[in-house]
């Protein structure tokens, strides 16, 4: 099950949620049938509960919201962006460390 702590965004609601956000914002990008984005999945959903009130933490399923997987050139996942300020300031592709994700906001706080 994921954390209540972690957003699902939709095409439509992506810009007031992480590019209007005041808090540095975590977004994977997955979908349901990718293997990795699995395995990935219980580390964001960690990062969302330890970041919870300083920082958003929010996943797109690239199936079901394309405009803003293209817009970001999403070609491979799991990718995770990082965003602060409406802008992104980090990229990772595959799967990754929860230290190396949860450092990449810790150094936005």
């Amino acid at each position: 099950m994921s954390s209540p702590n972690v957003i699902g965004l939709t095409d439509e609601i992506f810009e007031a949620e992480i590019l209007n956000a005041d808090v540095p914002c975590l977004v994977d990008f997955w979908a349901e049938w990718c293997m990795p984005c699995k395995m990935i999945a219980p580390v964001v959903d960690e990062i969302a509960d330890d970041f919870a009130g300083k920082a958003k933490v929010a996943k797109v399923d690239t199936d079901e919201c394309k405009q803003v997987a293209m817009k970001y050139g999403v070609s491979s996942i799991p990718t995770i962006l990082v965003f602060k300020g409406g802008e992104v300031v980090k990229k990772f592709v595959g799967l990754q460390q929860k230290a190396d994700l949860a450092a990449s906001l810790e150094e936005l706080l």
